[in-house]
């Protein structure tokens, strides 16, 4: 039996089912109908005695067609293909390679025997997307791995290397040679008999080992509904028939998969997709990059030749002070000793990396580079001069890369005698661990740089977003606009702590205060002050900060800032000080306090990252409303599970979303220039 996407072929008296759904051989309701078909073929037809599945081309499936999640699933659905495997009577044999993912590892498991190629990947990511595997994965895991193992495996998402998944159990066998073959092999020595997880009992554990698993599980997953359902789901993996478990965990799922959460964190593994579409740079080639050249070796300046040397690029670290320079380079020596220490990383590897990473005073050696990163100090009269000097030192068809976070791209460009070549790359501190990168338009960046930023960009395994040169870029404009309506709120009422805990509550790693006082409050006053002079006198203006910094609060670096540090402690607590500080700025700016609660404060903060994304959609500077998202929930600390801020205002509806907006320009009072909800609300291809 063969269709479009699974064909049954036939080596002897084994049947082979090539799944061929390019590119990812995703589970689509083509795919499990295929499948279906072709093991009623192995069940009804005497010559086959057993069978094999396996994917064409790089992979197993990789997960399921997630656009099928918000619709009503077509049949046959995945379990039904697994009952049919395991009811045909004959051995099943699944043979991995790349990856076998979600529904694609619970196919594996519902077969009697599981082979793969080196360098395979499996594992059981649904809650991650805000579910949990609904075919059986919560049942048929436990009895390989045993509970609180299981409870972590699904909890967590984990994708498991071949290794160490034949060391667990999640495994049976790794191929030596030609994976096909092997199998082929496996499924003839099962002739005759059966294997299956169903027949097995998970092994036994004790109470405190399962309740210890879930504590943790719940720990790191925040305790949200689909790490609750999981443990639940493999709980009842414990029960020696599988069918109570079978029907809880569809149950679940099926009640999970329409959910909001579900539907916010599929809008962003969409909107990732989304964001590396780029019509206008189809058929642009990158430049080709070699040797990456960073200038700055600060904590910024480390973390993006670490990120690079991560990735393979050989690296020139360059200073002008050899001090910075020294510990800069002892900065990237430490990590990689510390990385190798914790086993994160072998001697060989660690020594490549190290090996490809030199360092320099002369500023003639970046006339080697095929890209240089600026990360210096963020004033715009220095990066000036930088750039002026890279001008002069830098091989033409060179590229300059900015790390600024705010600044002007175009004037920092127009230092150059070749503003084509510069661009704007803005990573996020700690540069190699945070995902995002701003990739920074200006005006005169040619196409082949921009898709060389972007390419860069996914070498060093970030999330590159495409960004249009404006002030503070997506990140820290829409950053600004909250922060300014958080200031709002303590200036008509509230306090830093009473913010601080109404956005994290809802879902935000830091409150915005806290986060002021972690980064430092001087580097916004800088901004603040570098504004002074153009920003309009009629618009409101809340002087509590800077108040803070002419007292010499500058946050957690000074032991105060809107909140006061005690050495050893994790957090700062409230302080009276700052109390009087507000007070007196209300009392001089005629405000009287008034009580606000925390569903107030939760939706100003958040229409105003929404009204700010609706203008940054309007003048271009974003590309893509979801990519506002992404750029939010990966450098900002937004809650994925709420999907970001135009998710969230989508969800509200054109007509609240209308009412909300009027509702926020009436509190914002002067200066606040009100966005086009229509802007949020368009579909986008």
């Amino acid at each position: 039996m063969s269709t479009a996407q699974v064909r049954l072929e036939r080596d002897g008296d084994i049947a082979v089912i090539v799944i061929d759904n390019p590119p990812i051989n995703a589970g689509s309701a083509a795919v499990r109908a295929g499948l279906l078909a072709a093991i009623d073929t192995v069940a009804h037809d005497g010559t086959l005695r057993a069978a094999v599945i396996i994917g064409a081309g790089t992979t197993f499936i990789a997960g399921s067609d997630l656009k099928e999640f918000g619709q009503p699933l077509q049949d046959p659905q995945l379990p039904a293909i697994i009952k049919a495997i395991e009811g045909c009577g004959k051995p099943v044999v699944a043979a991995l390679h790349g990856a076998a993912l979600g529904g694609g590892y619970e196919l594996a498991l519902g077969c009697d025997y599981r082979i793969a190629a080196p360098g395979t990947v499996v594992g059981l990511p649904e809650v991650t997307l805000g579910i949990i595997p609904g075919a059986g994965g919560t049942q048929r895991l436990p009895r390989l791995v045993g509970l609180p193992k299981a409870i972590d495996l699904v909890c967590s998402g984990e994708r498991v290397a071949a290794s160490e998944a034949l060391a667990l159990g999640m495994l049976d066998a790794i191929a030596a040679g030609d994976l096909r073959q092997e199998a082929l092999a496996c499924a003839r020595r099962l002739i005759g008999t059966r294997s299956l997880l169903r027949e097995r009992t998970a092994p036994a554990c004790t109470a405190e080992e399962l309740a210890a698993a879930s504590a943790a599980a719940l720990r790191a997953g925040r305790e949200r509904p689909a790490v609750r359902a999981a443990i639940e789901a493999v709980g009842q993996a414990a029960l020696a028939d599988m069918e109570p478990g079978l029907a809880a965990e569809r149950a679940m799922f099926q009640q999970l998969r329409l959910s909001v959460e579900a539907r916010a964190l599929r809008h962003l593994f969409f909107a990732e997709r989304a964001s590396a579409r780029h019509p206008a740079l189809a058929g642009v080639a990158p430049r080709p990059v070699e040797l990456i050249a960073v200038l700055g070796a600060g904590t910024m300046g480390a973390g993006i030749a670490i990120a690079a040397l991560d990735a393979g690029y050989r690296v020139l670290l360059v200073e002008q002070d050899p001090a910075a320079l020294e510990r800069g380079g002892n900065n990237i020596a430490d990590l990689y000793a510390d990385r190798l220490k914790r086993g994160r990383l072998s001697a060989e590897a660690a020594a490549q990396r190290l090996g490809s990473l030199e360092r320099s005073l002369d500023w003639s050696r970046l006339a080697e580079a095929d890209l240089v990163i600026e990360a210096v100090f963020e004033d715009l009269a220095v990066k000036q001069q930088v750039f002026a000097r890279l001008d002069a030192v830098m091989r033409p068809g060179a590229i300059l890369a900015s790390n600024t976070s705010y600044l002007d791209l175009d004037a920092i460009a127009g230092a150059t005698s070749r503003p084509g070549d510069v661009l704007g790359l803005h990573f996020f501190s700690p540069a190699n661990v945070m995902r995002l990168l701003e990739v920074v338009r200006g005006a005169a960046t040619a196409p082949e740089v921009l898709a060389t930023g972007l390419a860069v960009g996914r070498r060093l395994r970030k999330l590159p977003i495409l960004t249009g040169n404006a002030f503070g870029f997506i990140g820290n404009r829409v950053y600004a606009a909250y922060r300014r309506q958080c200031e709002f709120l303590i200036e008509e009422g509230a306090y830093p702590e009473q913010v601080d805990a109404a956005l994290e509550a809802f879902g935000f790693a830091m409150g915005p205060f806290a986060v002021a006082d972690m980064s430092g409050l001087d580097i916004a006053w800088r901004m603040r002050q570098s504004q002074a002079a153009t920003r309009d006198p009629r618009a409101r203006y809340v002087d509590i900060a800077d108040r803070l910094c002419e007292a010499g609060r500058l946050g957690r670096k000074t032991g105060a800032g809107y909140y006061r540090y005690q050495a050893g402690a994790r957090g700062g607590q409230p302080d009276p000080l700052v109390r009087e500080v507000i007070e007196q700025s209300r009392a001089a700016n005629g405000i009287a306090a008034r009580p606000l609660d925390d569903a107030e404060i939760v939706r100003r903060a958040l229409l105003a990252m929404v009204n700010e994304a609706a203008l940054l959609l309007a003048e271009g500077v974003a590309g893509h409303a979801a990519d506002v998202d992404l750029v939010l929930i990966n450098g900002y600390g937004f809650p994925r599970w709420e999907g970001g801020p135009v998710f969230w205002a989508r969800e509200r509806g054109r007509a609240a979303l209308e009412h909300d907006l009027d509702w926020l320009a009436a509190v914002s009072a002067a200066g606040f220039v009100r966005g086009d909800a229509a802007c949020l609300l368009a579909k986008e291809d």
